[in-house]
């Protein structure tokens, strides 16, 4: 019930995404993981990545759009809104290649419901929780779900390689 109730919301962000700053967001983390698989990831939250111009020179025009549709500004290092009980965080697109080598250029175009917006690839997340792994702020931060989500990345592959 949680995931469906953060998907609509990323839906009307994208769409205000899409409309007002001609961005097509990337749908990342936890909640993008089980939209591409079907799988419950149990999210806790939205992330989102849009190029980095709106998260550097454009980050009022981005700030005001999300206040615009409700949300309330809570940190700047995670670029954070929050809306009664949903939390969105933004990131920037090219972190993808820097971050983890995806080339975010190839990434699954979905248009649902009037929004459009980008997926990773099963083979682009088992690159970001991998590096993810590696990073002790993030693996102390998730108690070690990014492994567990490998393992069944990993698993998922397997069953599409039959």
């Amino acid at each position: 019930m949680r995931s469906k109730k953060l998907y609509i919301e990323f839906l009307e962000v994208a769409k205000s995404l899409n409309k007002n700053l001609n961005v097509v967001p990337v749908l990342y983390g936890s909640l993008g993981l089980e939209i591409l698989t079907g799988r419950d990831f149990v999210p806790q939250d939205v992330d989102i990545l849009v190029p980095l111009e709106f998260i550097k020179e454009k980050w009022g025009v981005l700030k005001d759009m999300m206040e615009n549709l409700g949300y309330t500004f809570v940190d700047l290092h995670e670029h954070e809104f929050r809306k009664e009980n949903i939390k969105v965080a933004f990131s920037y697109i090219e972190d993808l290649q820097i971050f983890a080598q995806v080339n975010y250029a190839d990434l699954k175009r979905v248009e649902y419901e009037g929004a459009a917006y980008q997926l990773l690839h099963l083979e682009d997340y088992v690159k970001v929780y991998t590096q993810s792994l590696k990073d002790s702020y993030r693996r102390n931060k998730n108690n070690s779900k990014d492994q567990k989500k490998l393992e069944i990345i990993y698993n998922l592959l397997k069953s599409v390689q039959k």
